[in-house]
């Protein structure tokens, strides 16, 4: 839950998420004789066009109004309608050696929009009472340069895109899980609109450069919620014929709010206070049945909890890490296993966000407006079981995803985090348990 209110902010967790299979694949060049057929799912001239449909449901004994440590699937024993996603897109093609250009439009309708807004596009469009919005996910081009400096060329993204930081993404197709790590909840961007570069320097090695408008921000006095801009950097490295990659980048730039920092006692500069995000993940395929995945995440934000409570700034950091295993029972069923500890050292990054605007309310500064919660400062240990089913489907489905599971999160300090409720006797909202227990499952259909 990033940016639910003034006096916390997204910043660090730890975990990883195996990636299931994709639905967009390159289109199959043409035999000789006669064209193959290109891989599932509608494609024009090379485009790929596709439909998807996520519902599901959090079961929380403990009957809170909202799951501490979730954003997607935050309402307890409710049914939600996550995602309808849209899209085209032309990917670059890998072996290019010459000029080549790609593009991919998205756009969602749900839930999870909620939290995946950028600022001044469409962030308002639909009424606060309706929990399910409206949310472009991404706008932008791509273009494949080659080079005589790197090996590999140079690949260059701009627009609207989703970050390149981290293992779980958006897209729940991509995911082994129905609900996300810590990581993605508080520690990541999800968004960003600028500029990056991937500096292809060898077969081995990838360089990574870029500047953005910030964490989910675009433009202009209702698209960005200060006047700097944010900066990418990092390297990937891809061993073992791709089976064992490593991704390690770190984002940072003023990523508060002007319009919350100057109506303090002592009015504060947000621009002068960076937030870093730094993550590192590491995919191993061990063979055709085994992935093991790691990530290691540590957010810093200078302006820190006692900026937020009015006081001189302090900074403030969460750390995490988080393992994942993935193991292919059959060509139809997939087991998964998420192991995460995240320490949120001043009670800064994690929070809750019971109205459906609070995400924005927050990264914009309205603190008169926002009803979001902040939770103590804990070290939060998780542990997510689960499998994936993918069976065969009829035409004009081309892809289906059962994903059943059972998380467990508890706080390692004993203090109580999870299964907020009213408390008549204290006539207040109370944090009840230092343990929760959810059982999810979700749907993904794939046209």
């Amino acid at each position: 839950m990033r940016y639910l209110h003034a006096t916390f902010r997204a910043a660090l967790a730890a975990a990883t998420c195996l990636t299931a299979a994709g639905t967009a694949m390159a289109q199959t060049a043409p035999a000789p004789a006669a064209p193959a057929a290109p891989p599932a799912g509608y494609w024009i001239n090379g485009i790929h066009l596709s439909a998807q449909i996520q519902g599901g449901i959090t079961a929380n004994p403990a009957a809170p109004q909202l799951n501490t440590g979730h954003s997607f699937t935050d309402r307890a024993n409710q049914p939600m309608l996550n995602q309808v996603l849209l899209g085209a897109e032309k990917k670059l093609d890998p072996k290019a050696t010459g000029f080549d250009w790609g593009f991919k439009i998205s756009a969602m309708y749900g839930s999870d929009a909620r939290y995946t807004h950028y600022l001044g596009l469409l962030d308002q469009a639909v009424p606060k009472s309706e929990r399910n919005q409206l949310d472009i996910v991404e706008a932008s081009a791509s273009l494949h340069i080659p080079t005589q400096l790197f090996e590999g060329g140079v690949d260059v993204k701009a627009g609207l895109y989703a970050t390149p930081l981290g293992a779980e993404l958006i897209d729940p197709a991509t995911n082994a899980f129905y609900s996300h790590s810590y990581i993605f909840n508080y520690g990541l961007p999800f968004k960003h609109t600028g500029a990056f570069a991937t500096f292809h320097a060898t077969g081995t090695l990838d360089l990574y450069a870029g500047f953005d408008t910030g964490t989910n921000t675009t433009f202009g006095a209702n698209g960005d919620n200060n006047r700097s801009l944010g900066g990418l950097f990092g390297f990937g490295l891809n061993l073992m014929d791709g089976n064992l990659t490593v991704l390690a980048l770190t984002h940072f730039g003023p990523e508060n709010a002007s319009r919350f920092t100057s109506s303090l006692p002592t009015p504060m500069n947000a621009n002068a206070y960076n937030r870093y995000y730094n993550d590192i993940v590491v995919v191993w395929k061990v063979n055709d049945k085994l992935t093991l995945t790691g990530e290691a995440n540590w957010a810093r934000d200078d302006f820190g909890a006692r900026g937020a409570a009015g006081g001189a700034p302090a900074p403030a950091n969460a750390f995490g890490v988080a393992g994942y295993v993935s193991y292919a029972l059959s060509d139809t069923i997939t087991l998964n296993a998420r192991a995460e500890v995240f320490r949120d050292d001043n009670g800064f990054f994690v929070g809750l966000a019971p109205g459906t605007y609070d995400p924005v309310y927050g990264q914009k500064g309205n603190v008169a407006l926002s009803t979001g919660v902040a939770v103590p400062a804990a070290t939060y240990g998780s542990l997510t079981l689960g499998l994936t089913y993918k069976p065969e489907v009829p035409k004009p489905i081309t892809g289906l995803m059962i994903r059943p599971e059972i998380r467990v999160d508890r706080s390692l300090g004993g203090n109580a985090v999870f299964n907020r409720a009213y408390d008549n006797s204290r006539r207040g909202y109370i944090f009840k348990d230092a343990t929760a227990i959810t059982i999810g499952a979700d749907v993904v259909l794939t046209f």
